[in-house]
């Protein structure tokens, strides 16, 4: 994958998780805010961020949540940035659901 695609795939990826979780908050206590390229998820009760970054010159997404770190590459075959068998997407939901102790759908 050159530059150009890797910007393309990421900005989607977190454009479409922003709006997934978009919707999420309102039904469920937390807040999404993407600025800047990245993408954080934030909780206030327990306290707790998230973060979701491009990595340009590894062309992967980073996902920081929980006190790991996570490497997504592209699956072409998925169409999405993936690790472990979760998409990001997948891995989210399940972050997000372990944080607020309720399974959150996006």
């Amino acid at each position: 994958m050159d530059d150009n695609e890797f910007q393309t795939h990421s900005s989607e990826a977190l454009e479409d998780l922003y709006n997934r979780l978009g919707r999420a908050t309102e039904e469920h206590d937390f807040e999404a805010d993407f600025n800047a390229g990245a993408l954080a998820i934030e909780f206030e009760d327990p306290p707790a961020k998230f973060v979701v970054s491009p990595n340009a010159p590894v062309k992967q997404v980073w996902v920081s949540a929980h006190m790991k770190s996570h490497k997504l590459d592209w699956d072409a075959g998925r169409g999405a940035f993936a690790a472990h068998g979760q998409t990001l997407v997948e891995l989210i939901a399940e972050a997000v659901s372990k944080q607020l102790g309720t399974t959150v759908r996006l």
